[in-house]
């Protein structure tokens, strides 16, 4: 008899996890195959310790071979389901198509760069998706360090030694604050360079971290300004050119780096499907199913999965989410199958954490407020906590970075134009036409 086969596209917090809930859940008894653009799962919270310096990027990409066993993985890049016939179709790395059929299909597609229609964003801005942008980020980081040691003219140095950082929400407030201390290091192995690097940090809200508690909003502003980050407030970027931005306040601020953290969106590939949604994701019911198609389910950045702890709302785009309702998904599909039955996604806050670099951190954990090294402490258990493998190589990055200085150098591995701001893939560089 055939094994039923269940198709996951997507291997992020959602995807990844619903593939290794399901393997131990269903075992032998069903076809596991999960469909990614790369071999491995990311783990997107330490993308700016990557950028920084702090942690090798290796350490953060999990590969699903070896960490998903029974689970066959197939890369290539979903662009087509046929819900009638029950197949999706996919693009392989080196251009070949192909299709694979499914009895049950989890979309956990994931999410992009948000975009806004602010004129020359999208040509000079970068955003912080996913791995080549990060390791973009951090040789041109270097690169303008070193180019600002160099450079002679005064206005020069300025412009290439000032960052901006746009969207201070969790991603935007974590890159400017490792951001400032990886540049401050920099300045200090470069006597030449007397201009001190200066981050900026602007958002349209009126406090960072505006979707957090107050208090770790008000630990984290302290830190930023301790550090001599420029915060800007209730400002951002108007239009964006080769050599600089002019922010909403008028204020026009030369620069080489623009950084953009101000949101994400589902990834378009779900409004290719046919199917509704809400807020640019599928609608699914409170068990992860599609409405009307009760072998799909979807779950993560691209579901808009109700919360019934807040009637009329939908869950946010958070790991926390994404990783519980690919767990969730994995138990409702062997429910399916007649294992145990199935369960609505509920779920409560345990807190949130925030690494600010250094010593610094801020964490809410149970709702217990903290700040320092107690919340650095809570910080990097959870995760390690989170983290599917690699723990005593993250653990050991954290003890060199503490102990010795940070090795600097630009690899130019990735170029500008591969990591277009636009991208749909952040996960995977554009190549140049």
């Amino acid at each position: 008899m055939t094994k039923p086969r269940v198709v996951i596209v997507g291997a992020g917090f959602a995807g990844y996890h619903a593939a290794k809930t399901l393997n131990r859940l269903a075992g032998s008894r069903a076809e596991i195959v999960l469909l990614n653009s790369t071999d491995y799962f990311l783990y997107l919270p330490l993308l700016p310790e990557v950028a920084a310096g702090v942690v090798e990027p290796t350490r953060i990409a999990v590969p699903l071979t070896g960490n998903l066993d029974g689970v066959r993985v197939i890369i290539g890049e979903a662009d087509e389901v046929d819900l009638q016939n029950r197949w999706v179709g996919f693009t392989q790395p080196e251009g070949d198509r192909n299709r694979v059929a499914y009895d049950r299909l989890v979309l956990a597609v994931g999410s992009v760069n948000k975009l806004l229609p602010i004129p020359g964003v999208t040509e000079y801005a970068h955003g912080f998706r996913g791995l080549p942008e990060a390791l973009y980020l951090h040789d041109h980081v270097i690169r303008q360090i070193e180019l600002a040691e160099q450079a002679e003219d005064p206005a020069e140095q300025l412009a290439r030694a000032t960052f901006v950082v746009v969207g201070a929400g969790y991603t935007g407030t974590e890159v400017a604050a490792h951001g400032q201390l990886f540049t401050d290091a920099l300045h200090a192995q470069r006597p030449r360079l007397t201009q001190r690097p200066r981050w900026m940090l602007l958002d349209v809200a009126p406090r960072v971290l505006p979707e957090l508690d107050k208090r770790m909003s008000v630990t984290a502003h302290r830190v930023l300004q301790r550090r001599g980050v420029d915060v800007r407030m209730g400002t951002s970027v108007a239009e964006a050119t080769a050599d600089g931005v002019k922010l909403t306040d008028g204020e026009y601020v030369p620069t080489c780096t623009l950084v953009w953290c101000v949101g994400v969106r589902p990834d378009p590939f779900v409004a290719e499907l046919g199917l509704r949604t809400e807020r640019g994701r599928l609608v699914t019911d409170e068990y992860l199913n599609v409405p009307g198609f009760p072998e799909v389910y979807a779950c993560g950045d691209a579901a808009a999965v109700p919360d019934i702890t807040k009637p009329g709302q939908i869950c946010a785009m958070t790991a926390q989410h994404a990783q519980r309702q690919g767990k969730l998904v994995a138990h409702n599909i062997a429910a399916s199958y007649g294992q145990g039955r199935r369960r609505p996604y509920r779920h409560h806050d345990l807190g949130w954490v925030v690494d600010l670099g250094g010593k610094d951190a801020a964490a809410n954990p149970l709702k217990v407020n903290l700040a320092g090294l107690p919340a650095k402490a809570v910080t990097r258990g959870y995760h390690l906590l989170a983290m599917p493998a690699n723990r005593t190589r993250i653990s050991a990055d954290w003890l060199l970075d503490a102990t010795l200085p940070r090795p600097a150098v630009q690899l130019g591995l990735i170029p500008a134009n591969a990591v277009p701001l636009e991208s749909t893939t952040p996960e995977v560089p554009t190549r140049p036409r």
